[in-house]
């Protein structure tokens, strides 16, 4: 009888730190997956598709797929000397949870911005 009153509760607190822990660890991943095109956008030469290559290399690293990249200003290269260069990267909590029907976080996008000033000769 206990049981059959606390079931419910149980399992709704295991799914629901399943999702949230699934949510922060997308998170660190998109995080760090900004950073890596960034510091591909800053340098001298950069293309958009070196930047989105970078990017895709980490998610593919990390078993994520989905994801949307954008880079402003586009071509990196464009942005002059010190002016600052934006990777942003998000992807749709549908396609990354583990559970089938996310309970808390569906129909959110994750996302994940890097800010970077541009490396070039003046």
């Amino acid at each position: 009888m206990e049981f059959a009153v606390v079931a419910p509760l149980f399992f709704l607190l295991v799914f629901g730190m399943i999702e949230f822990g699934r949510m922060v660890m997308i998170q660190q991943i998109l995080t760090n997956a900004s950073r890596e095109g960034a510091r591909v956008a800053v340098l001298d030469g950069a293309k958009t598709v070196d930047v989105t290559d970078a990017v895709d290399a980490y998610m593919v690293t990390a078993s994520v797929a989905g994801t949307d990249i954008s880079v402003s200003p586009d071509p990196p290269d464009s942005a002059g000397y010190g002016a600052p260069v934006t990777v942003r990267v998000s992807v749709p909590f549908d396609q990354v949870s583990w559970l089938p029907s996310p309970m808390f976080l569906g129909g959110n996008t994750l996302s994940a911005t890097t800010v970077m000033r541009r490396e070039t000769v003046q």
